[in-house]
């Protein structure tokens, strides 16, 4: 059993910063691709950021240049500094790895419980 548990999230001004952080606890054997998405109001899930376990990032073209995301394998957490924030940035952001717990298994993804971001103009 996988768990990811998200922290960090809040309320803030147009201009602030958030720090979001994730924890991947159970049974891990390997974690692939660690990343954040998030879903507002009536949109579909995007992805916001993701890195690879040689930590090669990828970004969304709206959050390039304010928001970092970073990793630590060996604790298997991944975190998300979010800088210069606005309001269309307001969303449940979602902790997403992938995860093989076994040397038997393929890689599948898991996903946290989500974490409220408002960020007010």
């Amino acid at each position: 059993q996988v768990q990811l548990v998200e922290s960090g999230g809040g309320l803030v001004q147009a201009g602030g910063s958030l720090r979001l952080s994730c924890a991947a606890s159970g049974s891990i054997f390997s974690t692939k691709l660690m990343g954040w998405y998030r879903q507002a109001p009536g949109k579909q899930r995007e992805l916001v950021a993701s890195i690879s376990s040689i930590e090669s990032t990828t970004y969304a073209d709206s959050v390039k240049g304010r928001f970092t995301i970073s990793r630590d394998n060996a604790k298997n957490t991944v975190t998300l500094q979010m800088n210069s924030l606005k309001p269309e940035d307001t969303a449940v952001y979602y902790c997403n790895a992938n995860i093989r717990t076994s040397w038997r298994t393929g890689y599948n993804d898991y996903w946290g419980q989500g974490t409220q971001v408002t960020v007010s103009s």
